[in-house]
């Protein structure tokens, strides 16, 4: 299986960028905001570069081969790798602009549900490579780099992107279950016909995942008031190589360190999330604006 880099509207994903391809200025409008950027930050030179195309970008062999077990959902191909490398640090744009791909993930896994995650942990473990969950590919710390030492034969990117929706709400308890590939709009488009919102806006929001926010301790940086996933999450489920993990839906507690908060932040060293219990308000109908 491979997405070609396509998100699910069918739009594809820039391969070094932020965002879209289609998004991505052209040839004459770059050089007509050359002169004002190379104005306003004072140096810069007069010769504008150009991305490397994805097509144009030397990538080692992968190390693996798809297995037939999984056929299907795990793929080989370039395209699949080079847009699961690397995150959204302005170093990784640099490097993606430049194709300076030095480390690529050997296999892409797309699951479609949690069996399908479980399929995938297994091959990992009995093969010793490294599962990399994959959100949105946002990260700004590494995080989805496959930088994983020698103690491992390949590494296999996990893209959530096919554990999607809104899987229950708690209306007495003002809760909803929401599968971890959820995107930020998908989220609040799927809340929205409830008259509910989770109310949680990083900056990453358009591409980021409800599993990548947990995994990050993400901030709301357009929130007020809960500008943090911690002060939403009710309860975690996750797979691991060992076998699934939940904590449980309980009030929050005082009592020493609470284990159902270990996910909160992991980076996916834990295991890889797969939904989540969080708390939704009532969606306002209205905004007031005062304007001086």
């Amino acid at each position: 299986m491979s997405t070609g880099g396509a998100d699910r509207d069918g739009r594809a994903r820039s391969h070094w960028g932020w965002g879209y391809a289609d998004r991505s200025p052209d040839r004459s409008a770059l050089e007509a905001i050359a002169p004002e950027v190379r104005r306003r930050l004072g140096f810069g030179g007069d010769r504008i570069e150009e991305p490397v195309p994805l097509e144009s970008i030397d990538l080692a062999p992968a190390r693996l081969r798809p297995p037939e077990s999984l056929a299907g959902i795990i793929s080989d191909s370039p395209p699949d790798r080079i847009r699961h490398a690397m995150g959204r640090a302005y170093r990784d744009v640099v490097r993606g602009f430049r194709g300076r791909y030095e480390r690529t993930p050997d296999l892409v896994a797309f699951p479609r549900d949690e069996d399908d995650v479980r399929r995938v942990l297994e091959l990992c473990s009995e093969r010793r490579l490294a599962a990399i969950p994959y959100g949105g590919g946002t990260s700004v710390v590494g995080g989805i780099e496959p930088r994983v030492g020698h103690g491992y034969r390949g590494t296999v990117s996990v893209d959530l992107g096919g554990l999607t929706g809104i899987a229950a709400i708690d209306e007495v308890s003002g809760a909803a279950l929401i599968r971890a590939g959820t995107l930020g709009p998908d989220l609040e488009d799927g809340l929205r016909p409830h008259g509910l919102t989770l109310r949680h806006f990083p900056q990453s929001f358009e591409f980021s995942t409800l599993g990548g926010w947990i995994a990050t301790r993400a901030g709301g940086h357009f929130a007020t008031l809960q500008t943090h996933i911690d002060d939403l999450v009710d309860s975690v489920r996750a797979l691991t190589p060992a076998g699934p993990w939940e904590s449980r839906r309980l009030p929050g507690s005082g009592a020493g360190p609470s284990p159902d908060r270990m996910l909160l932040g992991s980076e996916g060293i834990l295991g890889v999330i797969t939904e989540a219990w969080v708390q939704v308000r009532p969606r306002r109908e209205a905004r007031e604006e005062h304007r001086p």
